[in-house]
């Protein structure tokens, strides 16, 4: 799940309507028969639907305009035309529309969930809405509206049960590859990480939860530094959180209240999640360095060691995130 795309702008734009029909009904016994023009049919939506099957925005990545059909025109004998193919775009639970603007036009919450981002345009009215006293026989119709067209960003937050959030090289893509099948990229720089990566993780009696690796923060993240909000809004959608503070961090306890106090200028309700504290590449530490570390610590915020590399303290990582899901 490496491959994670969660930004995609695409040029929408929905179907014309078709126009109505002027037609004069015209009958070997019905010498003066009047208006006989249906409507146009409307024109295709272009509609966001909630697929449990796709999990990324990478299928729309090379997908640069999207058209929906137009509507047909109205006929004679008032038949209406038929309306056009609305065109669907499929995406994971998750996303939201926004417009060219930023507003948002429409978030999926749930699989099948339908949402129109661009209207069709409305069919024309035949000739027989027309008819008046004193007008037996228009001989006009409307014709069909445009549909909407603009740019559309899709946005996915991605929806995990477990977020890990730290300064980059804090090995959050060690611990999420030593623990599950993701293979995120890994290398001694900051960033690493520019897009998050999912894995499923493997529990005890064939249970599993999804775990984030987020892209690092770094001080000033919430006024827009480094990746800035780019990947802030991906920690809201997670269950709970997993702070990793490397164990050759200058000092633990300060280098947590700054990724607490990012969060918190971000979106205070953010720290209202359970999270867990966590000390990273521990296979660096011995059991002396690692009581100091933990004395850093108030009693209520004890950290766990563990090592992505050598695999110690792992499993009780993983007590600990089961328990805080499902505690």
């Amino acid at each position: 799940m490496s491959n994670f795309v969660d930004y995609v702008k695409i040029h929408c734009k929905s179907g014309h309507g078709g126009a109505g029909s002027a037609h004069l009904r015209r009958e070997k016994y019905i010498p003066k028969g009047g208006p006989d023009g249906g409507d146009g049919g409307r024109g295709g939506h272009v509609i966001m639907r909630g697929n449990t099957q796709e999990w990324t925005l990478l299928p729309l990545r090379y997908t640069r305009h999207i058209k929906a059909d137009r509507g047909e025109n109205g006929a004679k004998n008032q038949l209406t035309g038929a309306d056009g193919d609305d065109i669907y775009i499929d995406v994971p639970i998750g996303t939201i529309a926004k417009n060219e603007e930023g507003e948002i036009i429409g978030e999926i919450l749930e699989d099948k969930q339908e949402i129109i981002l661009m209207q069709g345009g409305k069919g024309g009215k035949g000739n027989e809405h027309f008819k008046s006293s004193t007008n037996q026989t228009p001989r006009y119709a409307q014709p069909g509206m445009d549909g909407e067209e603009g740019f559309v960003v899709f946005e996915l937050k991605i929806l995990a049960d477990v977020g890990l959030v730290g300064f980059p090289n804090a090995g959050k893509s060690t611990l999420l590859a030593s623990v599950s099948a993701a293979k995120p990229k890994i290398a001694n720089y900051a960033f690493t990480t520019l897009t998050p990566n999912l894995g499923i993780v493997d529990y005890r009696n064939y249970k599993s939860f999804v775990m984030a690796d987020i892209p690092g923060i770094i001080e000033g993240a919430a006024e827009g530094k480094g990746l800035g909000h780019r990947f802030l809004r991906h920690i809201e959608r997670n269950s709970i959180l997993l702070f990793l503070i490397p164990a050759d961090s200058e000092s633990h306890f300060q280098e947590f209240k700054i990724l607490e106090n990012e969060l918190t200028e971000y979106n205070p309700e953010l720290l209202d999640k359970d999270f867990i504290i966590s000390i990273s590449k521990s296979d660096l530490l011995d059991d002396e360095l690692k009581k100091e570390i933990s004395a850093e610590f108030p009693e209520n915020r004890k950290p766990l060691f563990f090592s992505g590399v050598t695999g110690e303290g792992l499993v009780e990582l993983k007590d600990a995130v089961w328990k805080k899901l499902h505690g």
